[in-house]
């Protein structure tokens, strides 16, 4: 097993088929990657190492004695403290095909009020699986959403946004860099105009990196806590908003997977929502 960060920085490898492969839909994992769900496996502490950009992992205590950890340049998820000689992974940022699938989806009773798991036969738990201690549950954070408009903030809240529940395009992303950006099976993107979106607090905390190869690509985050927030594109006029972010419910939901053609093997859409190999032709 090798995986790498969304700029290189941070590489790590082990051995494992990847154990306990399961979809969290907490609210901490949403914040953390921008995703509706992340998706983890555990690699045997003894044999997992990093390669290289150890001292650029930046850590964030999301709840007592969970570490959040990211990669200081580029925010993407990586993985933190082995627990019970396990190391987890977030698998958007593992190379190649493992081994492993899903065996569970976690959490159900918090998901995201506009995600609809699909009917797939992986077991689903409202919390941890029997026989696993009580959560942490995460705390609601203050919202910066007024006058119907929705709101959203990062994992930590110190940066926050509104914006109109208008939204142009909302996109469930397979590319590679999408899953190496947000470290889960996709990301899940929705689009607006920039003239209907507004930071209420924090913008002076959010930082951006730009795949210099990439034109377009960008991910930004939380310098604190590395939650996944809206990037601004002033040169388009849109804005970019990673959907675990968000705070309220903006009563709509994805209309497609983009990039299928380039999606994780361990992972299978079993929604019914138009699938495109690239881009939508239309």
């Amino acid at each position: 097993m090798r995986g790498s960060c969304l700029c290189g920085d941070v590489v790590w490898e082990g051995t494992g088929a990847g154990e306990l492969m399961h979809h969290c839909h907490c609210g901490m994992c949403r914040k953390a990657s921008g995703t509706a769900f992340t998706t983890m496996a555990g690699f045997p502490a003894a044999d997992f190492r990093f390669v290289a950009g150890e001292a650029g992992v930046r850590r964030y205590v999301s709840s007592p004695g969970n570490r959040r950890c990211f990669c200081g340049r580029c925010g993407s998820m990586v993985p933190g403290a082995p627990f019970q000689d396990i190391v987890f992974v977030t698998m958007g940022n593992v190379e190649d095909d493992p081994g492993a699938r899903a065996i569970a989806h976690i959490f159900v009773a918090s998901k995201a009020p506009w995600y609809e798991i699909p009917a797939d036969e992986v077991p689903r738990f409202d919390a941890y699986p029997p026989g696993y201690p009580d959560p942490e549950l995460f705390a609601s954070l203050p919202r910066g959403a007024a006058d119907g408009r929705v709101g959203g903030s990062c994992l930590c809240g110190a940066v926050a946004y509104d914006l109109e529940p208008r939204i142009d395009g909302w996109f469930q992303c397979h590319c590679s860099r999408c899953r190496r950006a947000r470290g889960g099976a996709h990301a899940s993107n929705l689009f607006l105009a920039a003239k209907r979106f507004r930071w209420t607090r924090g913008e002076e905390q959010v930082a951006s990196f730009s795949l210099p190869e990439a034109g377009r690509f960008a991910q930004s985050f939380c310098r604190t806590c590395g939650g996944k927030v809206p990037r601004v594109d002033a040169q388009l006029g849109h804005v970019a908003v990673p959907a675990g972010s968000l705070d309220d419910d903006p009563g709509t939901h994805p209309r497609c997977h983009i990039f299928v053609a380039s999606k994780a093997p361990w992972f299978e859409i079993a929604d019914d929502l138009p699938q495109y190999a690239a881009l939508p032709t239309t």
